[in-house]
């Protein structure tokens, strides 16, 4: 009789590594690996060998490149979801797609489990189980660090059982950031970046960038353009949206735009201190912001403020797969109909300066704007429109005087 399966989300790092043997012993499962490939880059190397060493029937590397970047970073970019006003939801971003593919492997293998390896502490483990329950209810999750089975509370002791295990692979004990990189950003968190009180050691700690101190002493001009709010083009190169990202992250590393420190609030409840590096999706945010404000009306543009901060909440909350997120996508996606055109703007020392915004469905009327009266707009319209927009405020001041009472401030 055959074994039950499970499916691993593996990503080759020494908690995936260990869970392998662990998966066998405690549940008897035949182990499939998958990875997720979405933008990791030269982090993928040997993970076949090392997945069949560890005790894996088979490993899957899928590539979800740019379904990750046309689906999902796309959606978050149009909507200017930001979490917390600083982190672009790099991590966040990627748990959806990773999921649905995690499910998809399992539906593949005939698997009645999907393991993974985020830890009790992070949000990490919410956006899987969230996708996961979401896309196929019926597989069982096992969160190997929540599990009673689970003994391993140091990096020490996972390498202790997996040298105990016939596992000799290259991890160390030495004391190391935590990260996670895909094709939008890198996280840092971990070392002196426990304590809030220390500055970040960025000699050490950036991997895409530079700091602004150390980026070029010129600045460098970029134009880009959109259509419908999808960018297409970098300095008149069309590319499809993952090569501009890669594109965008050269140039923002190379004059250290992106780098954030925060201090977030995770789903979970507890405050966590990390540095992201999102150089292209920093660049990509601004550019695309930078052409809304032409095309956008007021109150289209206020309220898309309002469903930009609520989507960063679901994504970061891991509500990728609900009617909620795809409500507000829907509305969003409304919005980009005409926001097409051209932006440029000056990457310096860790700035994006604006040199110039245009579009065909700009509502930026140079006749109306300008200081010089035009045959559009007639001053003496402001004098109705202000006596009417302060009509309340004038009659508030009235009744307080006849009632011999002064409004405080």
């Amino acid at each position: 009789m055959s074994k039950e399966k499970v499916v691993l989300a593996y990503s080759g790092g020494l908690d995936t590594t260990a869970i392998i043997p662990w998966l066998k012993e405690n549940y008897d499962y035949e182990v499939i690996c998958c990875c997720i490939d979405c933008g990791q880059g030269e982090e993928l190397d040997g993970l076949n060998e090392r997945a069949i060493a560890c005790g894996a029937s088979k490993l899957y590397i899928e590539d979800v490149i740019d379904e990750f970047c046309d689906e999902y970073i796309v959606p978050c970019v149009q909507a200017h979801a930001v979490y917390e006003n600083k982190y672009l939801l790099g991590t966040s971003m990627a748990r959806p797609v990773i999921a649905k593919r995690l499910v998809e492997v399992a539906r593949k293998e005939g698997a009645s489990a999907i393991c993974h390896g985020a830890t009790g502490k992070g949000n990490d483990q919410i956006r899987f189980e969230l996708g996961i329950k979401a896309l196929a209810p019926d597989l069982k999750i096992i969160a190997a660090w929540r599990d009673d089975k689970w003994k391993l509370d140091s990096r020490e002791s996972e390498i202790e059982y997996c040298r105990a295990h016939g596992i000799d692979l290259p991890f160390s004990a030495d004391s190391s950031y935590s990260r996670d990189r895909n094709l939008w950003h890198i996280s840092h968190e971990g070392l002196e970046l426990e304590d809030p009180a220390n500055e970040p050691n960025f000699e050490h700690l950036l991997v895409l960038g530079v700091t602004p101190e150390k980026a070029p002493d010129e600045g460098e001009y970029v134009t880009m353009t959109f259509e419908k709010g999808i960018p297409t083009s970098v300095n008149g190169k069309k590319m499809k949206v993952s090569d501009i990202i890669r594109e965008l992250n050269a140039l923002g590393g190379k004059h250290g735009i992106g780098i954030v420190d925060i201090v977030e609030n995770r789903v979970v409840g507890m405050k966590s201190r990390g540095v992201y590096e999102t150089p292209g999706g920093t660049i990509l945010y601004e550019a695309h912001q930078q052409l809304e404000e032409l095309i956008l009306d007021r109150d289209t543009y206020r309220l898309k403020e309002e469903m930009g901060n609520q989507l960063a909440q679901i994504v970061y909350e891991g509500k990728w797969f609900t009617p909620l997120c795809k409500a507000v996508k829907a509305f969003i996606a409304t919005t980009q109909e005409y926001v097409t055109g051209e932006v440029k703007f000056k990457l310096y020392k860790g700035n994006i300066i604006k040199a110039g915004t245009k579009s065909p469905y700009s509502l930026y009327n140079e006749s109306i704007a300008s200081f010089t009266t035009g045959d559009m707009y007639d001053h003496h319209d402001a004098e109705g429109f202000i006596n009417l927009f302060g009509l309340s405020a004038k009659v508030r001041a009235l009744k307080m005087r006849e009632v011999g009472e002064e409004y405080k401030f």
